[in-house]
């Protein structure tokens, strides 16, 4: 039997009580009361439970959002839970994740010359509806600076070019271990990972792209649309991989269009798309609620 925790570094946050597990496993009897007896055990209270048994592979997945409350709760920690509950992993062949039910996830988002995602994230970010920190925004270009200056965020610009794309991704990675990443946002960063750095980032980085691929391929995809009288603009969120845009989907939608679009309105109903499919995808990954299911994924809205 195996067991698996994350590798992240700990998500830092005062203190509250109130923690998220999630897990997936082989789907077997048992596997719902040994958690719940778990809890009971460290005087874990249920606010949130969603499960979900894939008949097609045999796994179970759950998140719980639980708090530890009374005599003691103090003393309580995610960590000492983490500890604790690998023992019921390794009865269950679990991989699970424990955190602190509002910790942070540390962000670093890339962008290229189109800021429309990145303006989306940085305002949701300001008003506190994203659970995430930005210690950093990497672009290959000096557009993004003057916005991410504004809200207070430090700036990165790492240039790239064919004979320094090895370089820029020595870099980014530099950059992820410095500021303790959990997540990389490719919020419109238009340079293709190499398959190392995809492969080193699997299951924490996500990138967002519009769903008329792979029919509207290379540049000035809604231009081609416009050409084609589409009817339905929409845009997918996805974790990355080394097949290009090909990644899990954790989230998609559409909005639709009609004869009376011109080009420039065709982009715009993309773009307001794009920035809102990548927020609810950053958001549901900071919360813990996107769980990796092979080539697909489990997200408990």
């Amino acid at each position: 039997m195996s067991f698996a925790t994350t590798e992240l570094t700990p998500r830092a946050t005062a203190p509250s009580g109130d923690f998220v597990l999630v897990l997936t496993c082989p789907d077997r009897p048992g596997v719902v009361h040994a958690v719940s007896s778990f809890l009971v055990g460290h005087g874990g209270n249920i606010v949130e439970s969603q499960q979900f048994g894939d008949q097609l592979t045999g796994r179970f997945f759950m998140r719980l959002d639980f708090l530890v409350q009374g005599e003691g709760a103090e003393q309580v920690t995610a960590e000492s839970l983490r500890s604790d509950f690998a023992d019921v992993a390794r009865r269950f062949d679990m991989t699970f994740e424990l955190w602190e039910a509002r910790a942070p996830y540390r962000t670093l988002i890339m962008v290229s010359k189109h800021l429309h995602c990145l303006n989306d994230l940085l305002f949701r970010y300001s008003t506190g509806s994203l659970q995430i920190e930005i210690p950093v925004v990497v672009s290959n270009h000096l557009d993004a600076e003057p916005l991410v200056r504004a809200h207070g965020l430090e700036f990165e610009h790492v240039p790239v070019t064919p004979e320094t794309k090895p370089q820029a991704e020595d870099r980014l990675r530099e950059l992820v271990e410095k500021h303790d990443i959990h997540l990389v946002v490719l919020a419109r960063y238009m340079q293709v990972l190499s398959d190392q750095l995809c492969s080193e980032l699997s299951g924490r980085a996500i990138n967002i792209h519009h769903s008329f691929l792979p029919s509207f391929k290379g540049a000035k995809p809604y231009h081609q649309a416009f050409d084609r009288g589409v009817k339905l603009v929409g845009a997918t969120a996805h974790y990355v991989t080394a097949d290009l845009d090909e990644g899990p989907i954790i989230e998609q939608d559409v909005v639709r269009v009609d004869h009376g679009f011109n080009q420039q309105q065709l982009v715009t109903a993309g773009r307001d798309v794009e920035a809102q499919v990548l927020s609810r995808a950053v958001r549901w990954h900071a919360e813990s609620r996107v769980l990796l299911n092979g080539h697909r994924t489990v997200v408990f809205r």
